[in-house]
């Protein structure tokens, strides 16, 4: 590829990723996909249904009920991944399909991932 057309920021590259990921994950009514969105502060899960284009739980690390047990965003992300997977399992989804949004899947990403295995969804 030429330097002309390749992208130009980050984020840019990060977009191009998730646009090529996306391509091969698709969340169903059975098997739903995890989405994780990373900003430079926080973190944000959904699990989402891409039949109906419906979200099913949605979690951030500024909502109520996130609680980590040791500071920083690791732990956080941790611990939204776990309030991810409890949520889900009330809701009835078991297994779904992990969308990491073209992130490394790494720190936070990981963290959520592990967090949300503890709370009871398979992936």
């Amino acid at each position: 590829m030429r330097a002309i057309h390749q992208p130009k920021t980050k984020a840019e590259r990060r977009h191009r990723r998730h646009v090529r990921i996306r391509r091969k994950i698709r969340g169903t009514a059975e098997r739903p996909r995890l989405a994780v969105f990373r900003s430079s502060k926080h973190v944000f899960a959904q699990i989402i249904d891409d039949d109906k284009g419906h979200t099913i739980v949605g979690v951030s690390d500024q909502a109520k009920g996130v609680k980590s047990e040791k500071s920083g965003k690791v732990a956080a992300s941790f611990a939204v991944g776990k309030l991810l997977g409890e949520l889900a399992v009330a809701a009835g989804v078991k297994k779904v399909v992990f969308d990491r949004g073209g992130y490394p899947y790494h720190g936070r990403v990981k963290g959520l991932a592990d967090g949300a295995r503890k709370g009871g969804l398979e992936f």
